[in-house]
């Protein structure tokens, strides 16, 4: 995708679509810009500008563009950021398939576009996951190859679009860990591909089960006993910050790379959607990416704890017990809540290494959250009030919707074990605060915010024009935002 950014006066090229934002109530606007040739539309139509209103009036007599559309934006007070990349990522959706080359974007009101965040839109708009297609038909396949920005300061706008491209490339990046099949993406293959950023700055440290037997990560390496494939945990690093030595944040991810739950299988109606159980891990991986790739002033670690959980003769089986790094034992009563095993010991390892201000781990947790907040709302659980709201005002900032959500400490009995230090699992009731509680065990006092993100890793379908269904990428662009807004100087 060629993204260009060109001033109003730029002649339209050849098999081109012309995208014009409007506001709610204010679609008139578009008409002086096409010589008159909407208004008739307009007038004997239902398009008012409302947010997500696409109007196609194909390729009017008289006007050089091949296609000419409408796209509402909602109230002009309402307008923002976000507005402006869903405004171009719905004009994208309308064309992609059109047969049309070139699409060029433009604001009725040029006094509000943000052509930065116009581009980043459509670039998020137009992923695919297509290397696995060998027989898609041609009118199946997006022609737009060139988008055009239309924006009054081109230089202003090439230099704003440097930090949202490195932002998409991390996000896309992201979403192409979680869609990989798992018989592609496994825990080392998964480490190949995040060592592989190395060529952009970071640091990254790849430890085998063999280094993780040695630091007694017996809770992370009890998940991955069933499988064929060597569990993993990489430590990515970046160094950002004038003081080489000044004290990180910290990331940590599961990476569940499969699940079939282990011994405690999961039912084999949608087990294919395990793959993307590596959500979390993904986030982080991007995370880091999208750090690296702005030269972001800040020093960062990510650790991604890598395994596949799978049922085999040598398999944890429920009522085992591990001792993880921390020396807590732990009695397993389901092998399908092994996220939280991975973490425990990924946590630890983050804590004691590398003495950070703070933790936030993501993981494709629990379907508990998904009861408790839907599909779009992901849940934040946080020991700490600071890290916690710097997590919300990110996550409205780049809309991508997060609730906090207790730590009850009465509910931690729950987790209380008859024979271990604790279980796995402490039932069905508050299954999400219970698996939060259990991570919380293994922070110590260390600011630390938990985010369970099961319900908004995959979108199937998807509402959000940004968002393609399948992989999300959900994570990447709010804790880029609050690392950028709170943590870098």
């Amino acid at each position: 995708m060629d993204i260009q950014f060109v001033t109003a006066a730029t002649d339209l090229a050849e098999k081109s679509a012309l995208a014009i934002i409007v506001f709610e109530g204010a679609a008139a606007e578009a008409d002086s810009l096409t010589g008159g040739v909407v208004g008739k539309a307009l007038a004997q139509g239902r398009f008012t500008g409302a947010k997500g209103q696409v109007l196609d009036l194909g390729a009017p007599a008289g006007h050089p563009a091949g296609r000419l559309l409408l796209v509402g934006a909602g109230k002009r007070e309402a307008f923002d950021a976000v507005g402006a990349e869903h405004a171009a990522a719905s004009a994208y959706g309308a064309v992609k398939l059109s047969g049309l080359a070139t699409l060029r974007v433009t604001f009725a009101d040029a006094g509000l576009a943000q052509p930065d965040r116009a581009a980043l839109g459509v670039r998020l708009a137009a992923y695919r996951f297509d290397r696995y297609r060998t027989k898609e038909p041609a009118d199946k396949k997006p022609s737009i190859q060139t988008v055009e920005i239309v924006c009054a300061d081109v230089d202003a706008a090439k230099g704003a679009f440097v930090a949202q491209s490195a932002l998409a490339d991390a996000i896309s990046f992201a979403r192409d860990l979680v869609s990989e099949p798992p018989n592609v993406l496994y825990p080392a293959e998964f480490a190949r591909r995040v060592k592989g950023l190395e060529t952009l700055g970071l640091e990254v440290e790849i430890l085998g089960e063999a280094e993780m037997e040695k630091l007694g990560m017996g809770s992370l390496l009890g998940v991955g006993r069933g499988s064929a494939r060597e569990s993993q945990l990489a430590i990515m690093r970046w160094n950002g910050a004038a003081d080489p030595a000044a004290q990180p944040v910290a990331f940590v991810g599961k990476g569940v790379c499969f699940d079939t739950g282990g011994i405690s299988l999961k039912p084999a109606d949608g087990m294919e959607d395990m793959k993307w159980d590596m959500g979390g891990a993904a986030a982080v991986a991007g995370l880091m990416h999208v750090l690296a790739g702005r030269k972001a002033k800040v020093n960062a670690v990510g650790i991604l704890g890598l395994v596949e959980n799978m049922p085999d003769g040598d398999a944890q089986r429920p009522g085992d017990v591990v001792t993880s790094m921390s020396g807590q034992t732990i009695e397993i009563i389901n092998t399908d809540a092994e996220g939280r095993l991975v973490l425990a010991d990924a946590l630890w390892y983050c804590q004691e290494r590398f003495k950070p201000k703070f933790m936030v781990d993501l993981a494709t947790l629990t379907g508990a959250i998904i009861i408790s907040l839907g599909n779009d709302y992901a849940g934040v659980f946080s020991n700490n009030d600071e890290l916690s709201d710097n997590l919300l005002a990110a996550s409205k900032a780049e809309a991508e919707p997060l609730w906090r959500m207790p730590l009850p400490a009465a509910y931690d009995k729950q987790i209380d074990s008859m024979i271990a230090d604790m279980k796995n699992t402490g039932g069905r009731p508050g299954g999400s605060i219970t698996a939060a509680l259990f991570l919380q065990r293994f922070v110590n006092d260390l600011p630390w915010a938990h985010m369970d993100i099961a319900s908004t890793a995959w979108k199937k379908p998807s509402s959000v024009p940004t968002i393609p269904e399948g992989a999300t990428g959900y994570g990447v662009r709010l804790l880029n935002r609050m690392v950028a807004d709170k943590y870098e100087g």
